[in-house]
C-alpha cells in the first residue's frame, strides 16, 4: 500500500510536476496518493496532517446544487414550449432553439477565462458571480414579455448562459475540497443531480405554466408569470450564496487536500496544467467519448417538444413529462453510479457498461418513438435518461482519476467544453434531418455518434469481464 504523498512513489505520475493555485488547488480524495481513513490495511504517514469533515459540507453542496438547478431550469424554459414561443415572437423554430443553444455556445470561449479565476480566486467567488449572473438575466427576461422583444429575451437568456460557465464544472472541485475519500463520488453524483434537477423542472413546469392558448395578451401574462417565478428564485439563491457559501473548511478532509493547502503557489502554472492535460491522452478520449454521449443528451433535450409534436400533436404537457422522465431517471442513475465508485473506483468498467447501456437506450427510443402510444414512449425514454444522464458524473470522476492531481476544475471544464461544441452540432444537424426527414432519421444520427463512442470508450477498458468480476465480488461482500 502506497503510504507517502510523492508523486515519484505512484506509477505513471511520476514525470507530472504539479502545484497548487494561491487558495489550494483540489487534488482527487479518491486517487491511490490519499489515506482512507477507517481501512485498516492503510497506516497514516508520520508527520500527517489532522484532517476533518465538517458536517456543513452538506449546506455548501446543496446550496450549490441549487444555484445550479436554477440555472439548467432556465435552459429549459423556452425549448420544452418551443412551439408556443414560435409562436409568440413570430419566429422560425430555428431562433428558438438557439434559445437553448446559447448555453453551449457561451461556455467555449469563457470557460479557460472561468477555470483560470477558479485557481486565482477559490469556488466561492466563482460560484457567486455565477449566481449573480444567473439573477440579473433572470429579470433581464421580465421585460422581454412581448411579441417584439424576442431580441430582449436572448440577451437575457444570453446573461443566463454565462452563469452556466461558471457552475456546471464545480461538482468534483466542490466534492474534493469539502468531503472525505469514502463519499467523494457520491458527492459529486449529489452536485450533478443539482443540474439535472433544474433540467426536470424546466421540462416539467413551464408546459404548465404556459399553456397553448390562442389569446396574446393572455399568453403573455402566463410567460410574465413564469419569469417573475424564476426572477424571485434565483435572486433569493443569490442572496443565500453570499451569506452562507463558504471557500473551504478550517481542516482539510483529506491527507491529499492537506497536501494541496502546504504547497507554495508560486510554483503553479495554470498554462502548463493545461498542456499536460491536452498531452494526456486517455483524457482526451474520454473528452471526445464525454462530448460524444451528453452532446446527444443536449440535442435530445433540446428537440423534445418537437419529436413528441410531431407524433403526438396537442401534448406539450406530456412533453415535458416525458423530459421529466428522463432526468428523474438520470437522477437515480447518477447516484447509483456515484455509490458503485465510492465503494468500487470501477472507473473503466463502469463507465464502459453505461455508455453501451445509453447506446442500447437511445436505439430503443428511437424505434418506439413513433407507435402512436405514450406509456411506451415514457418506459423506453426513462431507460435511455438512467444510462445516458447517469454518465454525467462518472464522466467527472473519471476524468480526476486520468488527470491525478491536475485541478477537477480543469478537466470537467475541458469535459463540458466538449460536450458544448458536440451539443451545438448535434442539435442544429437532428433539428435540420427532422424538418427535413423526419423524427426517424434524426434519432439514427445520435445512435451513429454514440455507437462511435461507444466503441472509443472500449478502447481504453477492460471490458465488461473486469464489470461482472467486481460485481460477483461486492455481492459476495454484502452476503457475508
Amino acid at each position: 500500500m502506497i503510504q507517502s504523498a510523492d508523486p515519484s512513489t505512484a506509477p505513471g505520475l511520476a514525470s507530472i510536476v504539479w502545484s497548487p493555485g494561491p487558495l489550494g488547488k483540489s487534488l482527487s480524495t479518491s486517487s491511490r496518493l490519499d489515506l482512507v481513513e477507517g481501512d485498516p490495511q492503510l497506516r497514516p504517514a508520520p508527520g500527517a496532517a489532522e484532517t476533518k469533515v465538517y458536517r456543513r459540507r452538506w449546506v455548501m453542496l446543496v446550496l450549490f446544487s441549487a444555484v445550479s438547478a436554477s440555472n439548467a431550469f432556465m435552459w429549459l424554459q423556452y425549448g420544452i414550449v418551443s412551439n408556443i414561443f414560435t409562436r409568440f415572437y413570430g419566429v422560425d423554430p430555428l431562433a428558438v432553439d438557439w434559445l437553448s443553444m446559447i448555453y453551449l455556445l457561451t461556455y467555449i470561449p469563457l470557460i479557460l477565462p472561468v477555470l483560470w479565476l477558479l485557481d486565482r480566486r477559490g469556488v466561492r467567488d466563482v460560484v457567486l458571480v455565477g449566481a449573480a449572473f444567473n439573477c440579473i438575466g433572470a429579470w433581464v427576461k421580465i421585460g422581454s414579455v412581448g411579441p417584439e422583444l424576442f431580441a430582449v429575451t436572448f440577451f437575457g437568456q444570453f446573461v443566463c448562459s454565462v452563469a452556466t460557465v461558471f457552475v456546471l464544472g464545480i461538482p468534483s472541485y466542490l466534492a474534493s475540497v469539502w468531503f472525505g475519500p469514502r463519499e467523494v463520488s457520491t458527492a459529486c453524483s449529489v452536485g450533478v443531480l443539482g443540474n439535472q434537477l433544474g433540467i426536470a423542472i424546466g421540462f416539467l413546469l413551464p408546459p404548465i405554466l404556459v399553456p397553448n392558448v390562442e389569446d396574446m395578451d393572455e399568453l403573455a401574462g402566463h410567460i410574465r408569470n413564469m419569469f417573475y417565478i424564476t426572477a424571485g428564485v434565483a435572486t433569493f439563491l443569490f442572496i443565500l450564496v453570499i451569506i452562507v457559501f463558504q471557500e473551504r473548511p478550517e481542516l482539510p478532509p483529506t491527507q491529499a487536500q492537506a497536501r494541496a493547502r502546504s504547497l507554495p503557489p508560486e510554483q503553479y502554472s495554470y498554462l502548463a496544467s493545461i498542456l499536460r492535460l491536452v498531452r494526456n491522452r486517455p483524457f482526451m478520449l474520454l473528452v471526445v467519448t464525454y462530448g460524444l454521449n451528453v452532446g446527444c443528451f443536449y440535442a435530445v433535450g433540446t428537440l423534445l417538444n418537437r419529436m413528441i409534436i410531431i407524433h403526438y400533436p396537442g401534448e406539450e404537457v406530456n412533453a415535458g413529462r416525458i423530459g421529466l422522465t428522463i432526468v428523474i431517471a438520470g437522477m437515480v442513475g447518477s447516484l447509483i453510479c456515484g455509490i458503485w465508485l465510492d465503494k468500487t473506483k470501477t472507473y473503466k468498467q463502469t463507465t464502459l457498461v453505461v455508455y453501451f447501456m445509453s447506446l442500447v437506450g437511445m436505439v430503443v427510443y428511437t424505434s418506439t418513438l413513433s407507435l402512436g402510444h405514450l406509456w411506451v414512449v415514457f418506459v423506453t425514454a426513462g431507460s435511455l435518461g438512467f444510462f445516458m444522464t447517469g454518465y454525467l458524473p462518472l464522466g467527472f470522476e473519471f476524468a480526476v482519476e486520468l488527470t491525478y492531481p491536475e485541478s477537477e476544475g480543469t478537466s470537467s471544464g475541458l469535459l463540458n467544453c466538449s460536450a458544448q461544441v458536440f451539443g451545438i452540432i448535434f442539435t442544429i444537424c437532428q433539428g435540420k434531418i427532422i424538418d427535413t426527414y423526419g423524427t426517424l432519421p434524426g434519432n439514427i444520427f445520435l445512435c451513429v455518434f454514440l455507437l462511435i463512442g461507444a466503441g472509443l470508450t472500449g478502447e481504453r477498458s477492460n471490458g465488461f469481464g473486469g464489470f461482472v468480476t467486481l460485481l460477483k465480488v461486492q455481492c459476495a461482500k454484502s452476503l457475508v
